[in-house]
């Protein structure tokens, strides 16, 4: 007979073997810009290469490997022309230790921090694509990040330090655990933890900066989540100049674009 596990942190579930679970994480972030001229964007293209580069992407994935309890046994990464990077870590099993609690509550995962738990199998990606309108103004930044792995912490526990490696406008978010492990006595379960919402582990402070809608399949273990910035100044989307530099019909027109490439983003079609 199968059977869904009673989960929580104070009621472990004993496996029968190796905890056969792939969890996975898609991390999609967005940054936009308003580059006026062919300078401006390609000195914005310039700055999101330096930014952005391998060398700092690897380092944001050889933290969250930490976070997620992985040993690191490969690194292959490339900066590309005229731009763009991508780093790809193989990681596997790391020593078996208590993990504190918290780590398996449906709640933000902590700042870097040495929790190592067992894994194996797993791997953690992430590409960058910056791209330009041809002729609107705006320059749109996006990195995708892919953390999969199999182990009883979920990569959602390295959800919040992901956002705050990102300067994001739009991210979209989706996690999904595939596969079945068993327990001592035979039953398959389909999923080793409690979850309603990816929202649940993003910090407060991080959500009251952001309009979110869910979208989940809770019986799939499918879970959907995209954020838009709520709180709009027009000097954070311009590169080398602030907007009293500008007109206020400048201002006004900057600004209409600028909201509208977010919701198109956001809302994933065309709005115009």
């Amino acid at each position: 007979m199968s059977m869904e596990p009673d989960h929580g942190p104070d009621k472990r579930i004993t496996l029968h073997g190796f905890n056969n679970l792939t969890k996975s994480l898609s991390f999609n972030m967005y940054d936009i810009c308003y580059t006026k001229t062919k300078e401006e964007r390609e000195a914005y293209i310039a700055y999101i290469d330096e930014q952005y580069n391998s060398e700092r992407l690897t380092g944001i994935l050889n933290t969250v490997s930490e976070m997620i309890g992985a040993h690191v046994l490969n690194v292959a990464k490339q900066d590309y022309v005229p731009q763009g990077a991508s780093v790809t870590l193989l990681v596997s099993e790391g020593p078996v230790v208590e993990a504190p609690p918290h780590m398996f509550d449906e709640s933000p995962g902590p700042m870097p921090d040495n929790v190592v738990m067992q894994l194996d199998k797993s791997h953690i990606t992430v590409h960058t694509y910056p791209e330009y309108h041809p002729s609107e103004g705006i320059s749109t930044f996006r990195a995708d990040i892919d953390v999969f792995n199999c182990g009883e912490i979920s990569p959602l526990k390295a959800l919040s330090y992901l956002i705050g490696s990102f300067e994001t406008d739009v991210m979209t978010i989706d996690y999904r655990v595939r596969g079945f492990t068993r327990d001592i006595y035979g039953n398959k379960l389909f999923i080793d933890h409690d979850i309603t919402s990816i929202q649940n582990y993003i910090p407060d402070d991080i959500i009251s900066s952001y309009d979110m809608i869910d979208v989940n399949v809770y019986q799939e273990h499918i879970f959907h989540t995209k954020c838009k910035l709520n709180r709009f100044d027009l000097n954070n989307y311009l590169f080398g100049y602030t907007k009293d530099k500008l007109s206020p019909k400048e201002q006004k027109e900057m600004e209409a674009r600028l909201r509208e490439e977010m919701d198109e983003i956001f809302y994933g079609k065309n709005l115009s």
